[in-house]
């Protein structure tokens, strides 16, 4: 709990000591805007007679991450896809996967007052490509097990495209698993021989993307769940950090890191890191 208050502490003190610097307008803007980025990072390392020794290696990460939003006077229409996949290859071992994730959001309101909404999201998260234990060998997951959703209603503050909070304290998550999975155990939370766990709870979504200086951007996306059924004290966290620093118009320098706190899943946090120079394109 001590470094779950750490995280939410970091991201306030982000959210506070850059938020005068946003230079979007106050408020909305009429219609659709639309926009994103595809980024293609590429790291290869090679050695030959190499005295300090080294293993030849080859990587590559493909990340889209597309924002479609839409606002009509008092209503107001948020939708993101997230997508990121990476392999590695090792000298002569096998191609193992570096990074895998497909994720939806989407979130309405109809404005209440001031910079609050009535609102009502939903959020889909999964994966496309088999995953394994990395000690053992076992096959953990694969495309779209586990399936995360999660819906309900709630209130939106939102001043504006890159800053807003959703709080929704009726929220419904269901949790699906292939049948495999759970033949000889819990898998994700979901008990053995079923295929789906149903969660009733209380979810708080940030998002706040800034320009920290010509050229370099940061997106901060937080979210918080916590299970009214089971154990409310045990808060599930899902941070991402979306840092892109622009050499030119198509190369740069792409640094994302997540960390998820999910007891379900493992009694732990997990962490993930990509950085890399690559191809950078927006659209």
């Amino acid at each position: 709990m001590k470094k779950i208050t750490l995280l939410l502490a970091i991201f306030a003190l982000s959210f506070t000591g850059f938020s005068q610097e946003t230079t979007e307008e106050e408020g909305p803007k009429q219609g659709w805007t639309r926009g994103g980025n595809v980024s293609l990072l590429f790291n290869q390392s090679s050695f030959s007679n190499w005295a300090a020794g080294g293993q030849d290696n080859i990587s590559g990460t493909l990340g889209i991450n597309y924002d479609f939003n839409y606002v009509k006077e008092d209503i107001t229409w948020d939708n993101k896809i997230i997508i990121s996949y990476g392999l590695n290859k090792l000298d002569d071992a096998d191609v193992q996967k570096t990074d895998d994730r497909l994720e939806f959001n989407s979130l309405v309101g109809k404005k209440a007052k001031g910079f609050w909404y009535y609102s009502w999201f939903f959020n889909a998260k999964t994966q496309m490509d088999v995953g394994y234990d990395k000690d053992t060998g076992i096959e953990t997951s694969h495309g779209f097990s586990p399936l995360y959703l999660q819906t309900g209603p709630g209130m939106l503050w939102k001043k504006s495209d890159n800053l807003k909070v959703n709080i929704a304290p009726a929220t419904a998550r269901l949790i699906m698993v292939h049948d495999h999975f759970t033949e000889f155990g819990e898998s994700f939370g979901v008990e053995q021989g079923e295929t789906t766990r149903f969660e009733f709870g209380a979810s708080i979504g940030a998002y706040y993307k800034v320009n920290l200086m010509a050229n370099i951007s940061m997106e901060n996306i937080l979210n918080l769940y916590s299970n009214y059924l089971e154990d409310p004290q045990n808060v599930d966290l899902d941070y991402t950090m979306n840092l892109v620093m622009k050499v030119n118009k198509y190369i740069s320098a792409n640094l994302s890191f997540q960390t998820i706190y999910d007891d379900n899943a493992y009694e732990g946090f997990q962490i993930r890191e990509v950085f890399g120079v690559g191809v950078n394109f927006g659209f």
